[in-house]
């Protein structure tokens, strides 16, 4: 089965605790705090493999979660990072928003993508220990990692799309200029997914070429397989209009020419400008020269390259091949798509969500938007400090703390960060 658009869940590891421990030693008895921290979350990790050309092992499986960190230990031992999670797609999938439907990332190459991170270590008592609090005992919870609900779509890397009506002979031509073994079969809809092949044209120059199955009227409304498989021509740089001029079945080619074309206008206007070659093929069953003459004269009356070939027989298909290299010598790369997801950043809720713990003069403030918050900012960043100071005080948090006796001077700790406290 060819699966080529699915939903999947990713949620990246958590990172460990940090451990309270004191250092004990023989003749020693006050060797300090020495917890150490917890170790860092598993990544959730996109990578393109090749040999794939399908999503089909996301059918079933659509949750995928990376190792959390381990704690951390006495003798400042830090907890082992879990391991990250690879997650192996097609070369040419979009990682899409969920929610919004934004491109996250076009996969294609072969550059490992992490879609979701995994959470920092929570420091232990070492970190804490001051010349007036040489006694610590509390240490930080790891943070959560990053979750997300993300769509993959899958957008075949070729160079030339075969279009057309279902039976004109696509599979037959991909069949006789590459390696490909597609499905070929007397009959309507024999191509059920899309094929691949890597045509060769000598001096080490190819290009690949897709058959893409089951265009006819009103595809792009949903009928037939086009509306699945149209998004897969979405990425070529040149299209091959196969053409079935033998009247065999007692259609019109003109009229099958402009169907098709009408259908890529209506999925895409952009789509519809992309240079064109029209192949008449089945010439060599031609039994009313008169329609083959009639649409060859259309054709080169709309400015359309025509070629008449007959794929079973071998027939006028080398000087396509040709021809199809020389266009696409003078055409720009493949397209790749830009990410268009920005994520935002989280706002500040109810003070009520948050735990806010005085311990030996540290503040410790902890709750799930200050989590989601204190993961997305850059502190290195002045800018982004500011967003965050803005967060806190809209949020009432400094009032709060005021009200709970919060002095000068005093730490306070949200998280990984400690901050001295000064009105």
């Amino acid at each position: 089965m060819f699966v080529d658009k699915v939903s999947i869940k990713v949620c990246a590891g958590k990172g460990g605790n940090g451990a309270v421990s004191f250092h004990r030693e023989k003749y020693l008895p006050s060797g300090g705090p020495d917890g150490g921290d917890g170790g860092r979350g598993g990544d959730i990790i996109l990578k393109t493999d090749p040999n794939m050309s399908t999503l089909m092992d996301f059918r079933y499986k659509r949750k995928y979660v990376a190792q959390n960190g381990k704690d951390g230990t006495g003798a400042r031992c830090t907890g082992k990072d879990g391991e990250s999670l690879t997650i192996r797609v097609p070369v040419g999938t979009l990682v899409r928003d969920a929610e919004t439907g934004a491109i996250i990332k076009d996969l294609c190459d072969d550059k490992p993508f992490v879609v979701a991170k995994g959470g920092i270590g929570g420091w232990g008592n070492q970190h804490f220990a001051t010349p007036t609090r040489q006694a610590p005992r509390f240490a930080k919870s790891g943070l959560n990692g990053e979750c997300k609900d993300v769509i993959l779509e899958l957008k075949l890397l070729a160079d030339v799309g075969l279009i057309g009506f279902p039976n004109v002979g696509k599979s037959t031509l991909l069949s006789v200029v590459s390696k490909a073994h597609p499905k070929i079969g007397n009959y309507h809809f024999t191509t059920l997914y899309p094929n691949l092949g890597v045509v060769y044209v000598g001096d080490g120059n190819s290009f690949v070429m897709a058959d893409i199955p089951g265009i006819i009227e009103g595809a792009s409304e949903g009928a037939g397989l086009g509306h699945d498989f149209l998004r897969h021509v979405d990425r070529c740089r040149l299209l091959i209009h196969v053409v079935d001029v033998s009247g065999s079945e007692g259609r019109d080619p003109i009229e099958d020419f402009e169907a098709i074309n009408s259908e890529l206008v209506n999925y895409s206007e952009e789509l519809a400008t992309r240079p064109q070659i029209v192949v008449a093929n089945k010439c060599d069953l031609v039994y009313d020269t008169e329609i083959r003459d009639k649409f060859r004269e259309y054709i080169e009356e709309k400015g359309y390259k025509l070629f008449e070939i007959s794929a079973a027989a071998h027939m006028g298909v080398k000087e396509l091949v040709n021809h199809t290299a020389e266009m696409l010598s003078k055409l720009p790369p493949v397209i790749v798509y830009e990410p268009e997801y920005v994520e935002v950043l989280p706002q500040a809720e109810s003070i009520d969500d948050l735990s806010i713990v005085e311990e030996d003069g540290v503040w410790t403030i902890e709750g799930p938007w200050m989590e989601r918050l204190v993961r997305n900012i850059n502190f290195s960043d002045y800018e982004s400090k500011m967003y965050f100071d803005k967060c806190l005080r809209n949020a009432g948090l400094y009032d709060k703390l005021e009200d709970m006796g919060i002095q000068e001077g005093d730490t306070v700790s949200i998280y990984n960060l400690d901050f001295e406290y000064w009105r």
